[in-house]
């Protein structure tokens, strides 16, 4: 991996150094139009419909006005009932077409949502690890789900009141011209209130709503990371320390909230005192031309009906440009998961790998996550088929990138690391790892049954071999004295079985993939005596005949390994076997001292 091409690391939310930056609303609003481009077709059948909704809305207050007159002039005419009917129709016709444009409106927002939503979820899968270290669970969670609601909620009314408002402000002002210049200019002298009153509005909600945004999602990203670590809080005694930064969030997110809804609210109030100014003057007004003969009464009840069907859009245009601007702030927040860069990607003639070995090498290997940050200098080292290889060291020495390298989760910044003889780089990322097997110091379960957690390994495994895994894990025991067998449903995150009893899926797991090269995270941490052994039994089974790395943290585990790479601050400082390096009475020597020494004061010496 070139320099240029490094991961990117992340600020606090989790997201590249400077987050990516929609320049306008309309840009956002362009990309949100991009998921629905499928639905042109019904899109244009419900512009066809709003269209049609809208001119019945304004022909209905015509025809009011002119049923007026006609009761005024001649009560008993039979053109008033006909007037009367034809009232009924276009009000009927008019709901029709309402309740027809919100009906498949509704359709395409949700097509659109779930294209949007599959895109992030699709592209997440496709981020490197990098990304998931930075950025909370929780935080990630909101932007799957508040973001999107926010986006769907907005999708779902505002496109059709957006349009319907216009083509009725539109209309209404081209009748009221017809009718009366002169009251449709008294009318229009409330726009340049309304106007500075919703630029003073908006130019406040907009911000508010995008930080009620990231309040939530980092409120979102606390409470997951909280409830997933009750066991640590509980244990230190943190749960009011706990407590209390929750309500420094929860605050946070209320004054956000707050002043988002208080500003918005002033849009009604707004709206309801400018519609009665607006009712007084067409009354007052009209009331003087009808007894100059200048224009009639239905003329007067006309325009009253088309006053607020005026400012009532209006109303309306304020409300979803506050919907579309919080529905802007959380797709600005989806976005920026979907401009992160995926894995890089395979090279053009990266090739397929049958089967591996699993001789494995290591030349001069340098790699850093940042350019100014080395993690690796110099790692050489040889690894033949079928050999165990330990890696020992301190935290951050660099045990964790070796495998991360090995697994092609990066690429080397120099050197090379080879399979067989083939260079890593030349070899399809999803065909490497097809054939690593992989357990992990905290297994992973998923909210299905044992038989499909096993067979996770390798899908198109057959119950029998299943079953055979899981009894050259050990887990075959436990399994069957569970009320429903293989078929028990693990609850989320494995709960359900003890953390032992995990790790012995884990590796029935990692079995029934046969794989050539294994990594293994000290999968017996934490584990009582008796499933240690069973554990090691598992493992055992596991490990003969493939080439195995493992990263080792009690060293008594590893006094068997081919080889021991002894890691410090990057480097390889020692290796050897475990007899080798005890005789050098080296750095791995005083580690295996240091533990010794810890667990003799501790009483397990």
């Amino acid at each position: 991996m070139s320099r240029s091409t490094k991961p990117r690391m992340g600020h606090p939310h989790g997201i590249g150094s400077k987050p990516p930056k929609v320049e306008n609303i309309g840009g956002t609003l362009y990309r949100i139009w991009s998921y629905m481009a499928e639905e042109r077709v019904r899109f244009i059948i419900v512009l066809a419909a709003i269209l049609i909704s809208s001119s019945l809305s304004l022909l209905g207050p015509y025809l009011l006005g002119i049923t007026v007159d006609l009761i005024i002039e001649n009560p008993e005419s039979d053109t008033l009932l006909a007037m009367l009917g034809s009232l009924l129709l276009v009000y009927l016709f008019h709901s029709l077409f309402l309740w027809l444009q919100n009906y498949w409106m509704i359709g395409i927002a949700q097509n659109a949502v779930r294209s949007m939503r599959s895109h992030l979820f699709t592209h997440v899968q496709l981020l490197p690890v990098l990304f998931f270290q930075k950025m909370q669970q929780g935080e990630l969670m909101s932007r799957l789900t508040n973001d999107i609601e926010n986006v769907s909620r907005t999708l779902n009314t505002a496109v059709v009141q957006f349009v319907t408002s216009l083509l009725t402000i539109t209309g209404t002002l081209i009748i009221m011209f017809w009718l009366s210049p002169m009251l449709t200019l008294l009318t229009l002298t409330i726009i340049p209130v309304m106007y500075f009153g919703m630029k003073w509005i908006t130019n406040r909600t907009g911000p508010y709503f995008k930080k009620q945004q990231k309040d939530l999602g980092e409120v979102n990203g606390y409470v997951e990371e909280m409830f997933s670590g009750q066991p640590i809080i509980k244990m230190f005694s943190k749960e009011e320390d706990v407590i209390d930064e929750f309500e420094e969030k929860n605050k946070a997110l209320r004054e956000s909230g707050y002043y988002a809804q208080v500003y918005t609210g002033f849009i009604p109030k707004l709206m309801n005192m400018l519609n009665n100014v607006s009712f007084a003057i067409i009354v007052g007004a009209g009331g003087l031309l009808a007894l100059n003969g200048a224009v009639s009464i239905g003329i007067i009840v006309t325009f009253t009906t088309y006053s607020r069907q005026f400012t009532r859009p209006l109303n309306d245009l304020a409300n979803q440009f506050n919907m579309i601007l919080s529905a802007v702030a959380g797709a600005d927040r989806v976005f920026q998961v979907i401009d992160e860069k995926e894995e890089r990607l395979d090279e053009k003639n990266a090739q397929d790998v049958s089967k591996i070995k699993g001789n494995v090498r290591f030349e001069h290997v340098d790699f850093s996550y940042e350019d100014d940050q080395q993690t690796l200098s110099d790692i050489t080292f040889e690894a033949r088929a079928g050999q165990t290889v330990a890696l020992v060291g301190p935290t951050g020495a660099g045990k964790t990138t070796i495998i991360s390298l090995l697994s092609r989760f990066y690429d080397p910044d120099s050197g090379r690391v080879l399979v067989d003889g083939v260079d890593l780089k030349s070899v399809k990322r999803d065909s490497l790892r097809s054939r690593m097997g992989v357990v992990l110091q905290d297994a992973t379960m998923f909210h299905t049954t044992i038989r499909e957690n096993i067979r996770y390994g390798r899908l198109d495994a057959t119950d029998l071999e299943v079953e055979s895994a899981a009894k050259s894990s050990r887990a075959h025991d436990f399994i069957i004295q569970l009320p429903n067998g293989y078929d028990t449903i693990l609850d989320s995150d494995g709960k359900g079985v003890s953390h032992g009893q995990r790790q012995l899926l884990s590796i029935a797991r990692a079995m029934i993939a046969d794989p050539s090269l294994l990594i293994l995270d000290e999968a017996t941490s934490s584990i009582d005596t008796v499933t240690e052994m069973k554990i090691n039994a598992g493992l055992t089974n596991l490990m003969e005949g493939r080439t195995s790395f493992v990263i080792a943290h009690r060293l008594h585990t590893i006094r068997a390994a081919d080889l021991i790479l002894v890691l410090k601050g990057g480097k390889i400082v020692e290796k050897g076997n475990h007899r080798a390096l005890m005789d050098k009475g080296g750095e791995y020597a005083a580690l295996i001292q240091a533990q010794k020494s810890n667990a003799t004061v501790k009483g397990y010496g």
